[in-house]
């Protein structure tokens, strides 16, 4: 009873260890999170909050402090950077992608710390980005560091990474599912998700949400203001899918101006790269003076068109004037963020998402209500803004189920997951091709990481009792001799003994070149399996699945594991051998192999080329023996190889026959009838003649 529970709380803890580790990262991302709400919400009312104009609605108000506030902000960030961490190749959610797929979830803790710190400094100053692509990378990054600390698999380490992307983002915008389902699908473009990461995402968004809002209050939404806003009439479905062909367009412009300024006009600056984000501050505090509303942080200026406070006190100002204005606003957003972000400056670019968003359901509102006056009632064109946001955020991001469960937490627009999902949809249909996460794959079949999926379930699904070998037959008692020991072993072999004493593993024995060792009679006489045995081994539960026995084999570089019941009383119970688990996995493979090929028939051909390409190997490694693949020749139809002389007659030897069913024969059936659909694989004397057709 005692050793069946002891295994039980072994599997329990191996359960239970990555939700305790994700609830540790969620902690220290929900504080970090509230560190950098602290800096922003401080650092903007002591700097850009001081010249920002009241109306956000206002074009061309010229402010010096707008001006070139940003170039202070763009210059300190691009020092940071320098200074701090100058081989960052990319960031924010780019950078977490790629370590995923292409660095075995490792993500160093210096540059998020360094680049968020850098971000605060560049929103403060009036830069056009947004901190939450900082956070997220940053939640990445302490949940790869809390892996590494804790010496996790890299399989696991993968997983906290995408669980410390969800905290950081569930904290700051307040969307703990949305968090989780964003983090699970941010590495692919196709819609994917990393499964895998989904529980510990759950649980790292979910504290890290409470720690935040412990901080800065419970129940306060990003976006107040659209829970009384619902989905009343089939025919509201029109302009919100006007909406999302809108919101794909404007993903698109993002895109272009995001990469034209990154990829085009940045590296060709005559300037060195540390200056590089003080230009494109001042381009951006150049645009803010002719629109003010795009260093907007806070997503005030939307807050204002949705409570209609935007428009208030215009009267005789129509529709098409605030259409213009909102246009505007949606340009000049994308190029100010362009300017800022792409010429090397700190900051993120998923607020900004937002923030267009918003501006575009405004936008379509606006135009709708000056082609159709009082058509549209304005709770509708109050649902579009929550809507636009959405549909912005799954184009650019390529996220379209996260973006609307997110939008819908950030908002509290419960009542309007219908048309959020048309729009987010068909946003995501239109814009995906132009997303801006440049690390992103298009599913989990593409990414490195799941390369080998199929042979890992295989691994899990196995458990060890079901592969050790009982009857071990390298078994010693503690007061075996080393003459015994050497009189077990057969020439050329090197066993590893397991020292067991009623029933107990005490230890095991490793002796090679035990032969010459027993040279000595005197010393192999007096020399017992107890002193030479090794008593602090790895050992392996009968419950273990066979893909944590193999990492225990690569830790140690070990053939051969002992298996015990109770990792602390020691019952032995038998070995477990590398071979073992590498024949169950190829026989696994093998029958999903057959499996396939019945199923999908067309990839017989792909089999048939690959066992060819394999023969042609054998035959001749350096590929340059003289073998041709044939036809059989038309007067050998119906006969034999042994009655045809292929050598006299044709200069060549068959040395396989490909059937028509894909299976190869090797060495072939000589006495079996040759048939049309054979094809043979001959190897041939180069100053033979060989009259048969080639394939």
């Amino acid at each position: 009873m005692s050793h069946e529970i002891s295994e039980t709380t072994e599997f329990a803890w191996r359960r239970v260890r990555p939700l305790l580790l994700a609830m540790l990262i969620g902690i220290a991302a929900g504080l970090s999170a509230a560190a950098m709400e602290w800096g922003l919400h401080d650092g903007t009312d002591l700097l850009i909050g001081r010249f920002m104009p009241p109306e956000l609605g206002r074009l061309g108000q010229f402010n010096a402090g707008v001006l070139l506030l940003p170039v202070l902000g763009g210059l300190l960030s691009g020092l940071l950077l320098r200074w701090i961490c100058p081989k960052a190749k990319s960031h924010g959610t780019e950078a977490l992608t790629r370590a995923f797929h292409h660095d075995r979830g490792v993500m160093p803790l210096r540059p998020p710390v360094t680049y968020a710190a850098a971000s605060v400094v560049v929103i403060a100053s009036g830069g056009s980005a947004g901190p939450e692509g900082p956070v997220a990378a940053l939640g990445a990054a302490i949940g790869s560091s809390l892996a590494r600390v804790f010496r996790v698999t890299p399989r696991q380490r993968r997983l906290m990474l995408i669980a410390g992307c969800a905290a950081g983002v569930g904290a700051i915008f307040r969307c703990p599912l949305g968090g989780a389902l964003f983090a699970v699908s941010v590495p692919y473009s196709e819609g994917d998700y990393e499964s895998e990461a989904i529980v510990p995402s759950v649980v790292a968004s979910v504290v890290s949400y409470t720690v935040f809002m412990s901080l800065w209050g419970l129940a306060t939404p990003l976006l107040p203001g659209t829970g009384a806003l619902v989905f009343a009439a089939a025919w509201e479905l029109i302009p919100y899918a006007f909406l999302g062909l809108a919101c794909g367009l404007v993903s698109i412009l993002f895109s272009f101006s995001f990469r034209l300024v990154s990829g085009v006009l940045t590296p060709s600056l005559p300037v060195p790269d540390m200056l590089r984000p003080a230009v494109g501050g001042l381009v951006t505090g150049g645009l803010a003076c002719l629109v003010p509303a795009v260093i907007d942080s806070r997503y005030d200026f939307v807050r204002q068109a949705l409570d209609g406070s935007l428009f208030a006190g215009s009267a005789g100002i129509s529709w098409w004037h605030w259409s213009g204005v909102l246009a505007a606003v949606v340009v000049v957003k994308c190029w100010a963020t362009s300017a800022t972000v792409g010429s090397g400056g700190a900051g993120g670019l998923l607020g900004p998402s937002l923030f267009l968003g918003g501006a575009t359901g405004a936008l379509v509102g606006a135009v709708l209500e000056a082609l159709f006056p009082g058509l549209i009632p304005e709770e509708l064109r109050r649902a579009l803004i929550p809507a636009g946001m959405g549909g912005v955020l799954a184009a650019t991001m390529r996220v379209p189920l996260a973006a609307v469960v997110m939008v819908a937490e950030m908002t509290g627009g419960y009542r309007l997951i219908v048309p959020l999902m048309l729009v987010c949809a068909a946003a995501y249909v239109i814009g995906r091709r132009w997303g801006l996460n440049r690390e992103q794959v298009p599913t989990a079949a593409q990414s490195p990481v799941h390369a080998a999926d199929a042979v890992i379930r295989i691994l899990e699904a196995a458990r060890v009792r079901d592969f050790l070998e009982p009857d071990w037959p390298y078994e010693l008692a503690p007061d075996t001799s080393l003459a015994e020991i050497a009189g077990m072993i057969q020439p050329g072999a090197q066993p590893i003994f397991a020292v067991v004493e009623r029933g107990r593993l005490r230890g095991v024995v490793t002796l090679p070149g035990l032969e010459r060792s027993a040279l000595d009679r005197h010393v192999a006489q007096t020399v017992l399996a107890v002193d030479i045995m090794t008593e602090d081994v790895p050992t392996l539960a009968p419950e273990d699945d066979l893909y944590h026995a193999l990492e225990i084999f690569r830790r140690g570089n070990l053939y051969v594991l002992p298996v015990v019941s109770d990792r602390d009383a020691g019952r032995w119970l038998g070995m477990l051998t590398r071979a073992r688990v590498f024949h169950a996995v190829a026989k696994q493979i093998d029958a999903s192999r057959r499996a396939i090929f019945e199923e999908h028939q067309g990839l017989l051909a792909m089999d048939q080329e690959a066992r060819f390409d394999n023969l042609l190997s054998a035959v001749s490694p350096s590929g340059d023996a003289p073998i041709q693949r044939l036809l059989v020749p038309l007067d050998a139809l119906g006969k034999s190889i042994r009655h045809c002389g292929f050598r006299s007659r044709f200069g060549v030897q068959v040395v396989a026959i490909e059937l028509a069913d894909g299976r190869v024969q090797m060495p072939p059936d000589l006495d079996r009838p040759l048939q049309e659909s054979d094809r043979l694989l001959t190897l041939r004397d180069d100053s033979g003649d060989v009259r048969a057709a080639t394939t």
